[in-house]
């Protein structure tokens, strides 16, 4: 499904920098139902390190997740790239896109399920220092992170690229432990300015710790060097912005180092 970009960027990605990351395809279950993710970590690197989640966009669990996933590896993280659908399954259309995230976003009991699911995966890995965890997550994904932060999950931080900030339901005082980045595309037609507004305020009145980032010209999925083939098969407003996803990475690189750096 449109990987041609992407699997390039994997290649580069895969080159001597990353000599020492290792790949591993990990299943688990989850409420009868078996998960396929993609686990990434630097075996060059002594002892235990933080842990990070990456949660794909409405497409699935497809190369795209697994390269941020490897790219967190080389910045000295052990990354889990999880299945939030089921299976490993991504989707070639829009409308199975939207039919899989259905079935997880109208279903907070659900998603809580399957994110706490690839967390014990993850907190299980013999790099990992369970103590320190943090997730990140794309279009989708950065919903469910989010959605994660308002469920009161004890995570460092949580990051959202060009997420849905909609919920069903909005953290209460006190609630949400994680810090809160959101790194937006301020022409992002799929997040109106009375979303941005609502979040800010459902942020202010639950006492969060948060921080949101607009990036002026960015469309949705800016991040994705696959969004522009995308946009232009399906008619969606999908544009990728180069100078969007290298800033939005060195914010959420700083935001983590930030988090982790005195127990490092």
């Amino acid at each position: 499904m449109f990987r041609p970009l992407v699997a390039v960027l994997m290649l580069l990605f895969s080159g001597a920098t990353l000599a020492a990351v290792k790949g591993e395809e990990v299943a688990y279950e989850s409420g009868g139902v078996t998960m396929k993710g993609y686990l990434a970590y630097d075996d060059a690197i002594k002892g235990k390190r933080p842990g990070i989640l990456v949660v794909h966009e409405w497409w699935g669990h497809n190369n795209y997740a697994r390269m941020r996933a490897r790219m967190l590896a080389e910045m000295g993280y052990t990354a889990l790239a999880v299945d939030m659908y089921g299976g490993g399954k991504s989707a070639d259309h829009p409308d199975n896109a939207k039919q899989f995230m259905n079935e997880v976003a109208g279903n907070l009991p659900l998603m809580k399920q399957r994110f706490k699911a690839a967390e014990k995966v993850l907190k299980k890995h013999k790099t990992v220092d369970s103590g320190r965890l943090g997730a990140i997550g794309y279009c989708f994904g950065g919903a469910v992170v989010l959605n994660m932060a308002r469920q009161g999950e004890r995570l460092a931080g949580v990051v959202s690229f060009h997420g849905s900030l909609g919920t069903p339901e909005p953290a209460r005082y006190g609630k949400v432990k994680a810090q809160v980045l959101v790194l937006n595309g301020a022409d992002d037609s799929f997040i109106p300015a009375d979303q941005i507004a609502a979040f800010k305020k459902e942020m202010d009145d639950a006492g969060a710790k948060y921080r949101f980032i607009n990036y002026p010209g960015a469309r949705h999925s800016f991040t994705n060097p696959d969004a522009d083939t995308f946009g232009q098969k399906f008619n969606m407003p999908l544009a990728y912005n180069k100078e969007a996803d290298q800033k939005s990475w060195e914010e959420m690189q700083a935001f983590f180092n930030g988090l982790f750096r005195k127990k490092k």
